[in-house]
């Protein structure tokens, strides 16, 4: 699990959408996650805990993560998050398989996480 750069969150926001080939290395990548949220939030709180068992789980699973609310571009992001993706909750969760967006989600419990990340 990794923090997502400030360029990399600027690329999304430029492309509207993130630069899976990069974050991943390739396009034929496992399962991964890509989670938008802000460090207050006790939904987050949650799924930051599992997130370990997740990745024990999945062993080829890749999770990236932004609080937004912890940079100094929050309000840039915060509004493509909301505007790009339509969603006004946090956590906000994208999930891929093969570099392509496969589903998304607010909070779910780890057993919909994974399903999400495998089914």
């Amino acid at each position: 699990m990794r923090v997502l750069t400030e360029r990399e969150c600027r690329w999304a926001m430029e492309k509207g959408e993130f630069d899976l080939l990069e974050l991943l290395g390739t396009e034929k990548a496992g399962p991964a996650a890509i989670i938008l949220t802000q460090s207050w939030c006790p939904q987050w709180q949650v799924m930051n805990s599992y997130l370990p068992e997740a990745e024990k789980r999945l062993t080829n699973l890749k999770i990236f993560y932004v609080q937004y609310d912890e940079v100094p571009w929050h309000e840039e992001f915060m509004t493509f998050k909301e505007n790009t993706f339509d969603n006004r909750e946090i956590p906000y969760v994208r999930y891929y398989k093969d570099g392509k967006c496969t589903a998304w989600s607010n909070f779910v419990p780890l057993d919909g996480f994974l399903h999400r990340l495998s089914g």
